[in-house]
């Protein structure tokens, strides 16, 4: 990192130490993306009861972020984890749940060596698995780390609403989120790379006195509906639902016990599914 940069860093109380400015500071990231509510946190609740989970139990968090989502679960008797693999929304996390247990892990390669009744991987976590290989052996993964019957719980975007959509494809969203007195502004650019099967992402960071802008790139992994029950179900899975809306990330707000649409139309795509047979080895 050049060192004017890290001059900058020090002058503003911001770390550009990694390729993802958001998650190198959490508190920024949850400014970006705020949940008062806990709308995120609460649809986990009301799907796992619709699909016959345990109020209470034990819940693996995969891709927890700043822990803000298994904080309201800890807050409401369950048992929580979570992990990341960025060392600075664990510690974050910890922080926020200190009766939670956060580890800093790979998703396609974790081993915690306990079992849950409940895993969740939402805001499109999953899709970070961009191969075949990827996502076989990261749903495996959760199968092992689920009793007998427990659950899985995803949240993400829809590859099929890319089919003649480009919608959100068509030029640059600007954004600019006030932290400690800073403005931070973002220029993002979507567009799909057909061969690979992947919504990229390119998002450029500049705020006042920024000696030079953070150009940063990611992607995920686009997901058909028909194409992930056939993963889930490889993996061990029963699927019980697949619905685009009502999600924490829709248009149609999400409410407890609203009907879930399986439309597959819109831009969000979630399911749930249970673990069948005997899981293997954690």
């Amino acid at each position: 990192m050049p060192q004017r940069v890290q001059d900058q860093e020090q002058r503003a109380g911001v770390q550009v130490a990694s390729s993802n400015f958001l998650t190198d500071n959490p508190a920024l990231y949850e400014q970006q993306f705020p949940d008062p509510g806990h709308v995120a946190a609460r649809f986990v609740d009301d799907v796992v009861r619709r699909f016959g989970g345990p109020d209470a139990g034990s819940l693996l968090d995969i891709g927890c972020g700043t822990g803000r989502d298994a904080r309201y679960w800890s807050q409401r008797g369950r048992d929580v984890a979570g992990l990341d693999s960025s060392e600075r929304m664990v510690e974050y996390a910890r922080r926020q749940c200190p009766d939670g247990e956060f580890v800093v892990a790979d998703m396609r390669s974790f081993a915690l060596e306990r079992r849950f009744d409940v895993i969740t991987c939402l805001d499109s976590a999953l899709l970070y698995c961009h191969t075949n290989e990827d996502l076989d052996g990261f749903l495996q993964l959760c199968r092992a780390h689920l009793v007998q019957r427990g659950l899985l719980v995803a949240e993400m975007r829809n590859g099929a609403f890319f089919l003649g959509n480009t919608e959100l494809l068509d030029g640059v969203r600007e954004r600019t989120v006030e932290w400690d007195g800073v403005g931070y502004r973002s220029r993002t650019t979507l567009w799909i790379d057909h061969a690979a099967q992947l919504l990229r992402r390119r998002r450029i960071w500049d705020w006042p006195g920024c000696p030079e802008p953070l150009d940063q790139r990611s992607a995920w992994r686009l997901l058909f509906p028909l194409e992930l029950r056939s993963y889930l179900e490889r993996a061990g899975f029963e699927v019980l639902a697949v619905f685009d809306e009502p999600g924490p990330r829709t248009d149609s707000p999400w409410h407890a016990d609203a009907p879930l649409s399986e439309a597959l139309a819109g831009d969000r795509l979630h399911f749930v599914a249970r673990a069948c047979g005997a899981g293997g080895a954690v």
